[in-house]
């Protein structure tokens, strides 16, 4: 008998791989059929390229004061040369800010710290997310009863409130910043991945593996959970954008990366007072923010409606 049943598995793995393949294929060319996954994608792409090549692209260290190097003041406005600012000026395009340091090496290299912020935190978030809601899902009863209570006691908080108040037991640091917003997103991704799993289980093919002797972590990793991953690649593309708003948002009020970690949020902290007599120097960080945030977010809009079915005209 079990020499029966090993076959029959093993054909029904290529199968799937076969029927995963074209429905990847097919996914595929749907988002790239997706405008706003596109512009999304290319935005994204774009901030890819410059936190790679920050230190090509930047003129100076982010950190490099240049006091004793250039006769620059403080808080400069920004100077171009091609743009008409005198030549025996030294050109800071984006100006320099209160501790004469070049604000545009600094937004690039801020570039760096988001994105590894929001893949950082979004990616242990799903990891530990997907297992306690494909664990709740599976096994159902108390464990189910368990995972999700827990998952929504961390619901009831504002997540930003929430993650304040682990920052604040655990101490200031960009670190601990980055687990609080892990923490918070958590129950976010074990809902997604259990409702998956409630879905699946109960289908034919997967009582067709059962019956042919799967086993139970055999049914969960290669039967269920492959079809939970469509909706969580799409609110882990948009959960990074969130994240990467709040751990500015948890920089800003001094919570997160300290000065003098060149850090977008840390940048519009530390300048906040400057709004009225140097705008420059809130202004450019906080359209950093704005732009990586929406490219995100019009890259999640496009893989929900290329993935989602029920969105397809």
């Amino acid at each position: 008998m079990t020499e029966n049943k090993l076959p029959n598995l093993k054909g029904q793995d290529e199968e799937t791989k076969f029927q995963s393949d074209s429905l990847l294929k097919l996914t595929l060319r749907n988002i790239l059929r997706q405008r706003s996954s596109l512009i999304g994608g290319t935005i994204l792409l774009f901030l890819l390229l410059v936190a790679i090549f920050a230190p090509s692209i930047a003129p100076f260290e982010p950190n490099f004061v240049l006091i004793g190097h250039e006769d620059v003041k403080r808080r400069s406005d920004p100077c171009i040369h091609l743009l008409g600012c005198p030549e025996e000026q030294p050109q800071h395009i984006l100006g320099t800010d209160g501790n004469v340091r070049d604000v545009f090496s600094r937004v690039v290299f801020g570039t760096r710290v988001s994105l590894f912020v929001g893949f950082t935190t979004v990616g242990f978030a799903i990891i530990i997310g997907t297992l306690l809601g494909a664990l709740g899902g599976f096994l159902g009863g108390w464990v189910d009863n368990l995972i999700m209570r827990t998952m929504d006691v961390l619901l009831a908080f504002p997540s930003l409130l929430l993650a304040i108040a682990i920052v604040s037991v655990l101490g200031h640091g960009l670190q601990n910043a980055l687990l609080a917003i892990a923490i918070v997103s958590i129950p976010i991704y074990a809902r997604v991945v259990r409702g998956s799993v409630l879905s699946v289980k109960e289908q034919e093919y997967v009582s067709a593996s059962r019956a042919l002797g799967g086993g139970s972590m055999h049914i969960l990793f290669r039967r269920i959970l492959p079809n939970a991953i469509p909706p969580l690649i799409v609110q882990g593309t948009l959960g990074i954008g969130t994240a990467i708003l709040d751990a500015a948002a948890l920089s800003f009020l001094g919570l997160g990366a300290q000065p003098p970690t060149a850090e977008w949020g840390t940048m519009l902290g530390t300048e906040r007072n400057q709004i009225f007599t140097a705008p420059h120097l809130v202004l450019y960080p906080g359209i950093a923010i704005m732009i990586t945030v929406l490219a995100f977010n019009l890259l999640g809009d496009g893989l929900r409606d290329a993935i989602d079915p029920r969105l397809k005209k």
